[in-house]
């Protein structure tokens, strides 16, 4: 008998065009990227510009910048979200058709005052889950909303979608084997109102098309991979290997974050500083 080929290491990074890139975003490429290299594995590139409302092309064009000086390649093409929505379509419209999401109608607003009101409200690692308002909605109700031109997003049903899995488990370098837990975070938005889907299914799906098998991602994303391995199992998709790593923290112990102004590659660029010594301080020295 023949041993089983092996599939090779498959990596990506995947930023969002919505700020230039900065050290923390630098670190995670260029893990992925050691990893794919040491593996004699693939390295991948996307761009997740799903979300029209912060996605700008400058930006888009700063990643490729900033990607070249630090001396990385990658493999082409380069998978953009936004040339790929009917894959996200198609996938949302089979779990509707399977009865795994339902139309959410509810304002952010009155999500948040529906948690505030129930004082059993469960706390998951990311605040208070979606209390479920709109999943106790009749089909009628919900078809009345919708003929009358109500917005709505589609949320996961997590219950309805554990019965039909079971329990589901994936492997993390460095925690090893966790049981996925994706109540934790309750009924999530898959499509939104503004964007054809939402992170947590585009994501998904997008590493089953590449062909990833081992997701690199900084340790804030790692309840999220609960509700991904559930998305996985419900789509039938591959499960890949997961490595959530350390995030990088400025002088008060902050993540390094777009949103707080952390220092960009560029702007240390432009004082000087050479990619040598960038890779050096992102742990990285050759």
């Amino acid at each position: 008998m023949h041993a089983p080929k092996l599939k090779p290491l498959v990596t990506r990074f995947a930023p969002s065009p919505t700020g230039r890139l900065h050290l923390g975003h630098a670190y995670s490429a260029l893990l992925a990227h050691r990893l794919a290299r040491d593996a004699a594995g693939r390295f991948l590139l996307r761009i997740e510009d799903i979300d029209p409302q912060r996605c700008r092309p400058e930006f888009e064009a700063g990643i490729y910048e900033d990607l070249h000086w630090l001396g990385l390649e990658w493999e082409l093409p380069v998978r953009r979200q936004s040339a790929h929505v009917n894959d996200y379509r198609a996938a949302l419209d089979r779990l509707a058709a399977a009865g795994f999401v339902y139309p959410c109608f509810c304002s952010r607003k009155e999500i948040e005052a529906e948690v505030a009101r129930s004082v059993a409200a469960p706390h998951g690692p990311e605040g208070s889950p979606y209390p479920g308002l709109c999943r106790r909605l009749s089909e009628a109700e919900r078809q009345t909303r919708i003929a009358a031109g109500k917005p709505y997003a589609l949320r996961l049903d997590i219950g309805r979608a554990l019965a039909a899995t079971g329990p589901l488990t994936w492997h993390d370098f460095g925690k090893g084997e966790v049981r996925a837990e994706p109540e934790l975070l309750g009924d999530v938005v898959l499509g939104r109102r503004d964007a054809p889907a939402s992170y947590h299914l585009a994501v998904t799906l997008d590493d089953h098309i590449q062909g990833v098998t081992l997701v690199t991602r900084g340790e804030d994303l790692f309840h999220a991979t609960h509700i991904h391995r559930l998305l996985q199992a419900l789509l039938g998709l591959d499960l890949p290997g997961y490595r959530h790593h350390r995030l990088l923290t400025n002088g008060k112990g902050e993540r390094l974050s777009k949103r707080d102004g952390a220092m960009t590659l560029a702007a240390l660029r432009e004082a000087g500083r050479t990619a040598g010594e960038i890779r050096a301080l992102a742990g990285f020295p050759d």
